[in-house]
């Protein structure tokens, strides 16, 4: 019995040996450690088990483990950062983590979190970034969460958030993205909330039940940019005239609500398209095809209508009132007509753009502005005229030179015994550089020599490029047609292209790019394609908007090249690196330069078989070509190697950088960090460059918004 106890006693000694070892292990851990084991508590055993694999307990400190970020506060390591998005975490948001003083990051978008939103969590009150997007929480919009005092980024969409917006939104003064679309949000949007909101750069409120009006104090939102998305709500009535007082940058969804009247024609609203107010039975007016006096003439709720006939006086007979009534409608008629001839003829004399630039061949060229829309004048220079119709005809038949610009005078022979260089072969054709006997080089173009029968579709295509005319394009000046060779001769630009001077001359990385310079490219890029949209004589669609296609003079102004070649090479019907032929047989040490790689400047839906190409597509190219200029980092990988200057989703990239508020320095070009004097610059294109990259095409602005945008930059 005696033995007994003693062992009894042995045991309960053990056991409480035990647990106060235990309990030091667990009192080791920091408390912002304990804070975070509740967060591995309240979610259920996860199909990925990895993901709390190393949230150990007798750790001293959580900095180690997984999507966890800490900061050295006083001497101690303090959790900052907590990263665990797209985990396929299910399970709740605990209370607890609002214990995080020096939280500032929390990331657990797309998960499978339910549940409210806790009020305690708002006790971090470092938080700046807040994203829980994509999960399935429930609940209200918790007023206290502006009484985070430095919350930059708040992103709640794709939720089941429910009830109105409080007023208290007012209160979240440093906000710089309000993101609650596809919610259940309901009520009227706040009004008076938002014209203290003095850094709010993104706001989307779309697939909502929001019903009323649109604040009028939107418009006080002078830091907006990108899109203003309201679609997919209740909202009715007028739209305010103040949302043009918006930056010309911002684009404007509207779609999908109840709003009537008319559109302002004020500020802003000159930029957007038809597509930002569709599906608004009761709204007219321009860009809409829907006459606002179709809308208001005879309504019955409008008291200015009036009845469309004239009750005769007492004592006219019928058949001068007929008379009077067929007077009057040929005064109408005519009237009319004279509208209709003067509106045509001013539409005749100008295109949408005027340069003000004129381009001699071999000359000096400046990199000088184009006005849009279309200013007085025809665009048409002395020294640039087409050839006539029959001198193309005769070089059908006999296969001769063309100059498409009558500054070019040279005939077939001279270029045939000009020294040539190969400069590069793609599958737009082999190019050289020709040197004239005058000293001139000329770029020539051997497109191949196919497509004998389709000489008028060919001949048509060029005259239309060759009617471009703008100094950031690359000039044609002629073109050679033959059965067995077509040629193209352009301007030759002589400081090589974007690509190599962004990366070398063997792909390194180059620091030769000052901000200053690469803001001129960016520039000068965006006004030759918005003049190719807006206004060339179709209308181009480049379709392959990258760095190499972008050649730089010694001054490092841009050009644009290659457009308008995809429809050449598809009428000559044939590769035209691998045939014969009049220039192919004479330059016998032509190599291949060139290998085919993936294009990421390429927009989302452009990767899709069978899409036609738009201009949406080239905004997107433009916007990644932008971006990087900006970090310095290419979407194109190496064939052979890898390297950290390599990101192909360079998108997600920077887009990732400013949803986790990294600092600028980390995303932009290390070579510009000390051009501290234009960091508000910098800002200020990213913030272009990421509206150019919507993946939804239709809220990218038009490259028309865009030049203009980058125009007040730096200005």
């Amino acid at each position: 019995m005696v033995m007994v106890m003693v062992e009894k006693k042995k045991l309960l000694f053990l056991l409480l040996l035990f647990n106060f070892h235990f309990t030091l292990r667990v009192l080791a851990l920091s408390p912002d450690g304990l804070s975070l084991l509740s967060l591995k508590s309240a979610v259920d055993q996860s199909p990925d088990t990895s993901v709390f694999s190393d949230w150990n307990e007798n750790d001293s400190t959580p900095c180690g483990w997984s999507g966890i970020s800490c900061m050295n506060v006083s001497g101690d390591s303090r959790v900052v950062g907590i990263a665990l998005s797209g985990k396929n975490l299910h399970g709740y948001i605990p209370s607890e983590l609002g214990s995080l003083v020096y939280l500032r990051r929390l990331n657990l978008h797309n998960n499978n979190l339910y549940g409210s939103i806790p009020e305690q969590l708002f006790n971090a009150t470092s938080l700046h970034s807040l994203f829980l997007y994509s999960n399935n929480l429930s609940g209200s919009f918790p007023p206290s969460i502006c009484n985070i005092p430095r919350l930059q980024n708040l992103d709640l969409s794709n939720n089941s958030l429910a009830g109105p917006v409080p007023d208290e939104l007012r209160n979240c003064k440093q906000l710089q993205r309000l993101i609650l679309a596809r919610n259940q949000f309901d009520g009227e949007i706040p009004s008076g909330v938002w014209s203290g909101m003095d850094n709010l750069v993104q706001l989307d409120l779309s697939s909502n039940d929001f019903s009323g009006s649109i604040p009028e104090d939107l418009g006080e939102l002078k830091t907006l940019s990108g899109t203003l998305n309201l679609s997919f709500n209740h909202l009715s009535g007028k739209i305010p005239k103040t949302l043009g007082d918006l930056p010309v940058t911002v684009s404007f969804d509207l779609r999908s609500n109840n709003l009537s009247g008319s559109i302002p024609q004020t500020g802003s609203f000159a930029n957007q398209g038809p597509t930002a107010f569709l599906n608004n039975p009761e709204l007219c007016g321009f860009p809409l095809q829907k006459s606002c006096e179709n809308s208001e003439r005879g309504s019955p709720g409008n008291p200015d209508s009036k009845p469309s006939y004239i009750t005769p006086r007492k004592g006219l007979s019928a058949g001068l009132i007929i008379l009077i009534s067929a007077a009057d409608a040929a005064g109408v008629a005519f009237i009319g007509l004279v509208i209709v001839y003067v509106y045509w003829r001013r539409k005749d004399s100008s295109n949408g753009c005027s340069c003000t630039s004129k381009r001699k061949f071999g000359g000096n060229q400046k990199d000088n502005l184009c006005n849009f829309p279309c200013m007085n004048g025809n665009d048409k220079n002395e020294e640039s005229e087409m050839e006539e119709p029959e001198n193309s005809e005769r070089s059908r038949e006999e296969g001769g030179l063309v100059a498409v610009d009558k500054g070019f005078t040279f005939e077939l022979d001279e270029l045939l015994r000009a020294s040539a260089y190969v400069l590069g072969k793609s599958g737009l054709g082999i190019v050289y550089k020709v040197v004239l006997g005058n000293g001139i080089p000329v770029a020539v173009r051997r497109l191949g020599e196919g497509g004998e029968q389709r000489y008028k579709e060919f001949a048509a295509e060029v005259q239309a490029i060759g009617r471009v005319k703008h100094p950031n394009i690359v000039k044609l000046r002629a073109y050679y047609w033959a059965p067995d060779e077509k040629l193209l001769i352009s301007d030759f630009i002589s400081n090589g292209n974007l690509a190599s001077a962004l990366r070398g001359k063997n792909g390194q990385p180059s620091s030769s790019l000052s901000w200053s310079t690469r803001l001129r490219i960016t520039k000068g890029t965006a006004r030759g394609l918005a003049y190719l949209h807006e206004c060339s004589p179709r209308k181009f669609v480049h379709g392959d908007i990258k760095p190499s296609n972008i050649l730089l003079d010694n001054d490092f102004h841009p050009h644009i090249s290659d457009f308008g070649l995809n429809r050449l090479i598809s009428i000559t019907g044939n590769n035209p690196s691998s045939s014969g032929g009049l220039i192919g047989g004479a330059f016998s040490y032509l190599k291949s330069v060139q290998t085919d790689r993936t294009n990421n400047y390429c927009a989302p839906e452009a990767r899709a078989p069978g899409g036609r190409p738009t201009q949406k597509w080239d905004v997107y190219s433009f916007g990644v070509m932008v971006l990087e200029l900006l970090t310095g980092k290419s979407p194109e990988l190496s064939p052979n190697t890898s390297t950290s200057l390599e990101i192909p989703d360079l998108v997600r990239w920077v887009r990732k950088g400013f949803e986790e508020a990294k600092p600028l320095s980390d995303l932009v070009d290390p070579a510009l960090l000390q051009e501290v004097h234009a960091k508000k610059e910098v800002l200020a294109v990213f913030h272009v460059a990421l509206a150019c990259t919507e993946s939804d095409p239709e809220v990218r602005p038009r490259m028309k918004t865009v030049s203009e945008s980058f125009d007040r930059i730096g200005s």
